[in-house]
């Protein structure tokens, strides 16, 4: 399929061109990177040669694969960010009883927040199903995570890690609520604004009735 919009086939080539050059920086074999990424060798092969256009999921799995950014895959050559995000600095934004902070740096693969989870905020049915990978930590309160059928009781110091494509949904289990430390990988949606420097809410623990495909 080629692409429709005005002037992406100019641009073709040259992602083609840096898509080739990463995975073989990278030291990977044509079916090796894309079974890492989670595509058939046909299909990256098609991509490193400017017959298909990437996807902005396809590219983040690429970036991931090849231990690069969207923004190197794509050519972009913007000033690098400030690594050290300063407490403090940061505004809180507040929605539906919870609160978040920004731990991260915008615009990277990941990102990074500092999240305030009321007890009985609202969020206590609401299941969230995207892809990714999401990591938390609880830093204060006790964490109830639900995980597919499995119920988890998290206390200060606990950590999680699972695939997004899980259906999940967490809350406070203690009355002042719970903090915690939340790094997810960012896939294209609506609702990632706020983490890339925006004014919405970060799709990861979206707030009440706020949920982008169907997500948490």
């Amino acid at each position: 399929m080629h692409p429709e919009r005005p002037g992406a086939a100019d641009e073709l080539p040259a992602v083609a061109g840096r898509l080739r050059q990463q995975r073989r920086r990278a030291g990977l074999t044509l079916e090796a990177a894309a079974a890492m990424a989670g595509l058939s060798p046909a299909h990256l092969s098609r991509l490193e040669t400017g017959h298909r256009q990437p996807s902005l999921p396809m590219l983040l799995g690429l970036a991931r694969t090849y231990g690069t950014t969207v923004s190197g895959l794509l050519g972009e050559t913007g000033a690098a960010p400030d690594p050290v995000v300063r407490a403090g600095r940061v505004p809180a934004r507040e929605t539906g009883g919870w609160s978040y902070r920004r731990a991260g740096v915008p615009g990277r693969a990941m990102q990074a927040l500092r999240v305030h989870v009321p007890h009985g905020g609202g969020q206590g049915d609401l299941v969230r199903v995207h892809p990714g990978e999401e990591w938390l930590y609880v830093l204060r309160g006790r964490l109830r995570l639900f995980l597919g059928r499995s119920e988890h009781l998290l206390d200060e110091g606990d950590s999680a890690h699972f695939d997004s494509l899980t259906p999940h949904r967490i809350g406070a289990a203690t009355p002042a609520g719970a903090e915690l430390l939340f790094v997810h990988t960012l896939t294209q949606s609506p609702t990632t604004g706020m983490c890339l420097g925006g004014d919405a809410p970060p799709h990861g623990n979206a707030p009440p009735g706020r949920t982008p495909h169907n997500e948490t």
